[in-house]
């Protein structure tokens, strides 16, 4: 039986009854609730939740559990002309967004930018025959074996020949971005660099939840890493999240704010 946490979607291998901790959750990057870490299986929670798609464009695609569900983070469908590539995952699996999924041609490839995202990935992987690429510097936190994970290591890796990721580190010592070498450039970022309410600005931490920053150094590397590579949009892990225009730009001004701001 597949049982979830509910604080962060991870999933767990169980017989009958939930595992006594969440891994993720213990973990210092994320938390485990005041009142107690709670369960729930993969089919009730498909059963009490589904999907919301959004449009951005023709090529690219989000999508959300909805009501609301642990981190409640979304993933992205990128249709590109060698396969459509999963990045970030939810943890909602439902029949509907089988449907939706197989009707666009499936999935080539399943990219994650760190573990707090990785919820039910073994089954999209199974669902859509899609192997998923994780970086080796987090293999640690996969709580669930699957035949479909391949760990990459190194700086980047190709997707498609106008896809790849990057290794930033960071939030987690193999937190990823993915690069789309497209019209001006398209960066799905994940949580690595956070797009904030205003969707004017971005910010890097080591602990969200916990409010525990990065050190000037890490996030100097960072903007450094990303100032290689050509984009104007960037697409962070919530809804709303998104800077359609000089996002470049964007990220090379926050990060020099954030480390004055260290240093003041």
């Amino acid at each position: 039986m597949i049982t979830l946490c509910k604080t962060c979607g991870t999933s767990y291998e169980t017989s009958d009854t939930p595992p006594a901790h969440c891994d993720i959750c213990e973990d210092e990057r994320q938390y485990v609730p005041a009142d107690g870490q709670k369960w729930v299986d993969f089919a009730g929670l498909c059963a009490s939740h589904t999907n919301k798609w959004k449009q951005h464009d023709s090529s690219l695609l989000s999508l959300r559990t909805v009501p609301d569900f642990a981190i409640n983070q979304r993933a992205f469908i990128l249709r590109t002309p060698e396969g459509n590539i999963l990045w970030d995952c939810i943890a909602t699996l439902d029949d509907a967004t089988k449907m939706l999924i197989t009707a666009l041609g499936g999935l080539k490839a399943i990219a994650i930018s760190h573990p707090h995202y990785y919820t039910t990935m073994q089954d999209w992987a199974q669902e859509f025959n899609a192997p998923i690429y994780l970086h080796a510097n987090d293999r640690q936190w996969v709580m669930r074996d699957s035949p479909w994970v391949t760990f990459w290591e190194g700086d980047t890796l190709e997707l498609t020949r106008d896809v790849h990721v990057i290794h930033l580190a960071g939030h987690f010592a193999g937190g990823c971005v993915l690069h789309w070498a497209r019209d001006e450039g398209v960066v799905l970022s994940g949580d690595i660099v956070q797009v904030t309410p205003g969707a004017n600005a971005v910010s890097f931490m080591w602990s969200y939840p916990n409010l525990l920053p990065l050190p000037a150094a890490k996030v100097s590397d960072i903007t450094q890493r990303l100032s290689r590579v050509k984009f104007k949009k960037l697409y962070g892990a919530f809804e709303g999240r998104d800077i359609t225009e000089n996002a470049d730009e964007i990220v090379r001004l926050s990060g020099e704010k954030y480390i004055a701001s260290l240093r003041e």
